[in-house]
């Protein structure tokens, strides 16, 4: 799995639902296996973690903001949770897949990338899908993939807005797809 898949819906928020539905797949395909097939899975997990994020920095969470009453703290709270999974999963990528300590920090950071999920498919996707139209949300799930298809495939904790994305991103980005392929691993 070196690619990212979701559901072929024409709706954003089913696309990045989709993808909330295989990273909690990976999550559990990450922590069921050891040795070399934890640490494949755990790259796949990295890998979309890190430009599904990217997607909603630059694409959703903006929209939010504009969009719903409340938007900017809402946002402000999903980008908070965002950096702290960042910050987490450059630390896990130091440690060995088959410590204690790997599968305690990877089974925290499952807890909370699934509630920062369940916020966003409430708090976020479902107020966007009621405030636009079909057509737009359409429309945006073909932003979302470019922007996924250009994105980071590591974490970059403090990149977690438009103008940073839009600054670091391309870099953060080819430096990384160089890196994943020098170690065999994207």
């Amino acid at each position: 799995m070196s690619e990212v898949h979701a559901s072929s819906s024409g709706d954003v928020i089913d696309f990045l639902i989709d993808q909330h539905q295989q990273i909690k797949s990976l999550f559990r395909e990450t922590l069921a296996h050891t040795g070399d097939e934890r640490a494949k899975q755990f790259v796949h997990l990295r890998r979309l973690l890190a430009v599904h994020e990217t997607a909603e920095e630059e694409i959703i969470h903006p929209r939010a903001k504009e969009e719903l009453p409340e938007g900017k703290s809402i946002v402000q709270a999903r980008l908070d949770e965002e950096n702290e999974a960042k910050q987490v999963l450059g630390e896990l990528e130091t440690l060995d897949v088959d410590t204690a300590e790997f599968e305690r920090r990877l089974s925290e950071l499952r807890v909370a990338v699934l509630d920062h999920a369940d916020s966003e498919e409430r708090e976020e996707f479902a107020r966007l899908r009621r405030g636009m139209s079909e057509r737009e949300l359409e429309r945006m799930v073909r932003t979302v993939r470019l922007t996924e298809a250009v994105a980071p495939t590591r974490p970059h904790p403090g990149v977690g807005n438009r103008a940073v994305n839009l600054v670091a991103g391309p870099f953060a980005s080819m430096m990384d797809r160089a890196r994943d392929a020098i170690v065999g691993k994207g």
